[in-house]
């Protein structure tokens, strides 16, 4: 099968799009299929593409004003004569909103299937960001997702926003995720002293530092006395963040097997986001043994198994956060417990168990089109 996988963001970024792009990629050529990626230029991204599964074709792209980490492709032909050149028996579109609009009106234009991958809450951003424009926000990922042959949603909670505003032909595909990095017995005590030397429980934060993820509900929980808070990641309030959190640990953005050395080095992950339609750094944390506290709200619904894995609390509840981590760390037989059933919850979620549910829905969009045409 020849595949076009059109996304918004790929490697060098680091975020859950272009990760599971990656991951998409690197499942298919391992399958024996054909990938293609287009996806933004972004700074060091020769370096990544040659390393990558499959051939990468860059669009032109801009950073986004005041979120640089973000960048934004500007119109280009190269997204339709790449899809042409490829001979693509399917285009992907990940997390369509610019670019991928583009590689759907492509696939259109070709009569190309097309398998859209719903990952990014751009009504939750509307509503961080200005305020407003959650209704255009939703009429814009209506337009785009109904004009595919299927939704591909990451969640419960996230395929029910999608139906409840018009969308049609979704189907759930959760996200995988890599169990033999992401593992317990890479537990560092070195580095639990270096950042915990008066042996604090260590509560870690991972993703990026920007509005939407309210980071800054953490400000109780490092005034909890031995507790020792850690953000891992960077972004656009990385600034406001130091000065909301004075006592944190600020250890910038880490990767690969590094991350998963800090994950397994936690005593208790906490995610305070809102708007996670999956919410990936859930699962390696969960991979890592760790309990988590989350908001019961999105992608953490189908993740966290509350009193199980760990505890959900009201989204956006400072206080439900605190005492939620509260508890957690005056009880370490139940941190213990929640650990390990955390890890036996994701054991069976790795990303080729995934990937290969991903290729079953290419078939049956495939197989439509061509009862389709046969009738």
């Amino acid at each position: 099968m020849r595949v076009v996988i059109v996304t918004e963001s790929f490697p060098p970024d680091v975020n859950g799009v272009a990760h599971c792009a990656l991951q998409t990629a690197r499942h298919l050529a391992v399958r024996g299929h054909e990938p293609l990626v287009i996806a933004p230029t972004a700074t060091a991204a020769d370096d990544c593409d040659r390393t990558a599964p499959c051939p990468v074709v860059r669009v032109p792209s801009l950073p986004l004003p005041g979120y640089p980490q973000v960048r934004v492709a500007l119109p280009s032909r190269r997204v339709a004569a790449a899809i042409t050149a490829h001979r693509a028996d399917l285009v992907h579109l990940a997390s369509p909103f610019v670019l991928g609009v583009r590689g759907m009106a492509a696939a259109a234009r070709l009569g190309l299937p097309a398998v859209a991958v719903y990952q990014t809450d751009l009504a939750g951003y509307a509503r961080t960001y200005v305020g407003a424009g959650e209704g255009a926000a939703w009429r814009r990922i209506r337009a785009v997702h109904s004009a595919a042959d299927r939704t591909l949603a990451p969640s419960t909670a996230a395929l029910h926003d999608l139906e409840q505003h018009g969308v049609e032909r979704v189907r759930l595909w959760p996200r995988g995720v890599d169990t033999a990095r992401f593992r317990p017995d890479l537990r560092d005590e070195a580095l639990r002293r270096e950042l915990a030397p008066g042996g604090e429980v260590i509560v870690g934060y991972v993703g990026r530092l920007a509005p939407e993820k309210h980071v800054e509900l953490l400000s109780g929980v490092c005034e909890l006395p031995g507790v020792r808070v850690v953000v891992v990641g960077d972004g656009p309030s990385e600034a406001a963040l130091r000065t909301a959190l004075p006592k944190a640990a600020f250890l910038g953005r880490r990767t690969g097997d590094d991350l998963a050395r800090v994950f397994a080095s936690l005593d208790v992950f906490a995610h305070t986001g809102p708007y996670e339609t999956f919410c990936q750094t859930v699962q390696e944390a969960m991979a890592g043994g760790v309990p988590v506290v989350a908001p019961a709200a999105g992608g953490p619904l189908d993740l966290v198994d509350h009193g199980r894995t760990g505890l959900l609390v009201p989204p956006g509840d400072a206080d439900a956060v605190r005492d939620a981590v509260r508890r957690l760390a005056a009880d370490p037989a139940l941190r213990a417990a929640y650990g390990r059933a955390a890890r036996t919850a994701v054991e069976g979620r790795t990303w080729a168990v995934i990937g290969d549910l991903l290729i079953d829905h290419y078939a049956e969009v495939l197989g439509a089109r061509t009862t389709a045409v046969a009738a």
